[in-house]
C-alpha cells in the first residue's frame, strides 16, 4: 500500500454504522478475556455499592419514591452499557435533575414527568443521529460552572428538611417558597434527626479523608440506620415515610397520554434532553481524560434517549450518565461497558433480596449523602476563578447561576448561552484591525515590530490609499471597520483592502462593503481586494463584489499599481 493511499484512509469520514456503534461491540473486537471479566465484575461492585443509596436519595430529593431510583440506575443504566457510545460511562439517576424533577411532580404528578421524560429520549435520540451531539461543547464553561452551582444550591435546599427533622405540610420546590416555609418550620427541628444527619457527614467527609477507597455513602448510611435500631430515637426512615420497598420488578407500561398534558410537559421535556445531554457528555469527557480514550458523542446521545424511554417503561425516572459514578468506574479498574452491566446486576440482586433492609435507613443520612453530593458538585475554584477574571465571564457566571436558582435551569442556560455568544461577538469584534491611509484605530509604538518603514513616495501619491485589515471580518465588526473606511476624507482614485489576514467574512460584513464600494464609486474611487482567500473571496463574490464593480489582486503592492492613469 502506497504511503499516499494509507494517508487518504487515515483521514476517510466514518460511516453512519461505525459512528453509532456500541463500545460494548468495540470491546469485544479487541479482545475480553476472563481477566477482563474479573476485573469489570470487582469495579462494577464498587460503583454499585456507590449506587445503591445515592439513586434512592436522588429519587427521594425529586419528589418520588426511594425505589424508582433502583429502577432508573438498573433498567437505564443496563440501556446505556450496552448501546452507549462511551467505554466506562455509568448512567443512572444524576443529582443535577433534583430541582428540574421535583419540579414537573410538583406541578404535574409522576405521569406528567413520564411524558416529560419519554420526550425528552426521542429529542435525543434524533439529536444523536442527526449528529448534532458535537454542539454541545459549544456551551461555555462559565454557563456550565453557573447551572453546576445553581443546582447544588438547589440540592442542599432540598435536604434541609431531612436534615433538621422540620415539619413541614407541603414543601414547594421553588426556591424563594422552600426557604420561606423552612423558615417559619424552624421551631420544629428535631435535634435526634439533625444528630443522625451531622453523624453521617462526619463520618462521610472522615472516611474520604483517612480511608478515600473505601465506601463512604454507605458504610455512613449503614451504621447510622444500626444507631436508630439501637436506640429509639424516632428518626423518619424510608420505610415510615414510603412504606417497605418492592422487592420485585415492576410490570412494564406507559404513562396516561393527552395532547393537553403533551402540551403541558413539553417545555420540561426539552429542559431534561438539553441537561441530560450536558451531563451525559460531560461524563464522557471526564472518562476521556481519565482514560485517554475517546467516546462517540451522537451514539452516547441516542442511547441516553433510548435508556430514559426504558426507564419510564419500568416506573423509573430522567436517567443520565453520572460523572461521580463513571469516575468510580474507572478508578476501580473496570475495562469496558460489562462493568456497568454487573453494577445493574448488583442493584437488581438488592432489589429481589436486600429491599426490607432499605426500609430502616434514615432519612438524615441520605440528606446527608446529597449534602456532600452538593458541597461536591459546586466548583467552587472555577466559580471564583471566573468571577475574579474578567467582568464579561463573570456576568455570564451570575446570569446563569441566580436564573437557574430563582427561575429555572432552561432559563439559566439560555439567557448564559446568549450572553456569552454577545460577549464572544464583542470581543471578535474588539480584535478586527484595520490600519494604513490616512488613519488608524490605535497608536502603535515607536519600537513596535507592526510599524512599516515610511514611504515618502507612497505617502505622496494621493490617489492610492491601501488599508490594511486583520480579523474575522463579520457582522459584529462592521461598523468598525466601515467607520474608519468612511472618515477617508477627500477620496483617493484607487483604494486598496489588503485581506491578506482575514480567514473569514459573514455575508452582512459583505453586503456592508457592496453599499460603501457603491458609494465611493459614484465619487470616482476604485476599490481593488488585495490577497483574499478563496473562502472569503466567494463570500464577497456571492453578495455582488465581483468585476467590474471591484477588482481584485494577489498582494497589495501588484494592487497599488492598477491606479487609473
Amino acid at each position: 500500500m502506497s504511503p499516499s493511499h494509507s494517508h487518504a484512509q487515515l483521514y476517510t469520514q466514518p460511516t453512519f454504522v461505525e459512528l453509532f456503534t456500541p463500545k460494548l461491540v468495540t470491546v469485544f473486537r479487541e479482545g475480553y478475556g476472563w481477566r477482563d471479566l474479573r476485573a469489570d465484575a470487582v469495579s462494577g461492585l464498587t460503583v454499585a455499592v456507590v449506587a445503591l443509596p445515592l439513586s434512592m436519595a436522588i429519587a427521594i430529593a425529586s419528589g418520588v419514591s426511594p425505589e424508582r431510583g433502583l429502577y432508573t440506575a438498573i433498567f437505564g443504566g443496563l440501556i446505556i452499557s450496552l448501546i452507549g457510545g462511551s467505554r466506562f460511562q455509568i448512567g443512572g439517576p444524576a443529582g443535577a435533575f433534583i430541582g428540574l424533577v421535583a419540579g414537573v411532580v410538583e406541578r404535574h404528578g409522576y405521569d406528567g414527568l413520564a411524558l416529560a421524560t419519554i420526550i425528552a429520549g426521542l429529542i435525543l435520540i434524533a439529536v444523536g443521529l442527526l449528529r448534532a451531539g458535537t454542539y454541545i461543547k459549544y456551551i461555555p464553561f462559565p454557563v456550565t460552572v453557573g447551572f453546576t452551582a445553581g443546582i447544588a444550591v438547589i440540592i442542599a435546599a432540598s435536604q434541609i428538611r431531612d436534615l433538621f427533622g422540620l415539619t413541614i405540610a407541603h414543601e414547594p420546590s421553588a426556591l424563594l417558597p422552600k426557604l420561606l416555609a423552612i423558615r417559619n418550620a424552624l421551631p420544629t427541628v428535631h435535634f435526634p434527626t439533625l444528630g443522625i444527619a451531622i453523624l453521617s457527614v462526619v463520618l462521610i467527609v472522615a472516611l474520604r479523608r483517612f480511608r478515600p477507597n473505601w465506601p463512604s455513602f454507605l458504610i455512613a448510611i449503614s451504621i447510622a440506620a444500626i444507631v436508630c435500631a439501637v436506640f429509639p430515637l424516632d428518626v423518619a426512615t424510608v420505610h415510615s415515610r414510603f412504606g417497605a420497598i418492592p422487592g420485585s420488578l415492576p410490570t412494564p407500561a406507559l404513562p396516561t397520554f393527552s395532547v393537553e398534558k403533551l402540551k403541558a410537559v413539553l417545555p420540561d421535556g426539552i429542559a431534561i434532553a438539553l441537561l441530560g445531554a450536558i451531563e451525559s457528555l460531560l461524563s464522557a469527557v471526564v472518562a476521556d481524560g481519565m482514560t485517554g480514550r475517546r467516546h462517540r458523542s451522537n451514539c452516547e446521545l441516542s442511547a441516553q434517549g433510548v435508556a430514559n424511554i426504558v426507564s419510564i417503561l419500568f416506573g423509573g425516572i430522567c436517567v443520565t450518565g453520572t460523572v461521580a459514578r463513571t469516575a468510580t468506574n474507572v478508578r476501580a479498574g473496570a475495562r469496558g461497558p460489562v462493568s456497568g452491566i454487573f453494577h445493574c446486576a448488583y442493584l437488581l440482586i438488592f432489589l429481589l433480596i436486600g429491599a426490607p433492609l432499605a426500609g430502616y435507613i434514615p432519612l438524615a443520612a441520605l440528606g446527608a449523602v446529597l449534602a456532600v453530593v452538593a458541597w461536591n458538585m459546586a466548583e467552587k475554584e472555577e466559580f471564583w476563578s471566573l468571577l475574579r477574571s474578567s467582568r464579561g465571564d463573570a456576568v455570564v457566571l451570575l446570569a446563569t447561576f441566580l436564573l437557574t436558582i430563582f427561575v429555572d435551569l432552561i432559563t439559566g442556560i439560555g439567557v448564559g448561552v446568549v450572553l456569552s455568544a454577545l460577549l464572544f461577538l464583542h470581543r471578535m469584534a474588539e480584535s478586527v484591525e484595520i490600519a494604513g491611509g490616512q488613519s488608524s484605530l490605535e497608536d502603535v509604538a515607536d519600537d513596535s515590530d507592526t510599524r512599516s518603514h515610511y514611504d515618502a513616495q507612497q505617502a505622496t501619491n494621493r490617489d492610492v490609499m491601501v488599508y490594511h485589515i486583520s480579523g474575522a471580518f463579520f457582522f459584529g465588526a462592521t461598523a468598525r471597520v466601515l467607520g474608519v473606511l468612511e472618515r477617508v476624507g477627500t477620496p483617493p482614485r484607487l483604494l486598496v483592502l489588503d485581506f491578506k489576514d482575514v480567514p473569514l467574512i459573514d455575508t452582512t460584513a459583505a453586503r456592508s462593503l457592496v453599499t460603501f464600494v457603491n458609494k465611493v464609486g459614484r465619487l470616482g474611487t476604485s476599490v481593488v481586494f488585495a490577497a483574499a482567500r478563496p473562502t472569503v473571496r466567494r463570500t464577497l463574490n456571492r453578495a455582488g463584489l465581483k468585476p467590474p464593480l471591484v477588482r481584485y489582486s494577489a498582494t497589495a503592492r501588484e494592487a497599488a499599481t492598477m491606479a487609473p492613469q
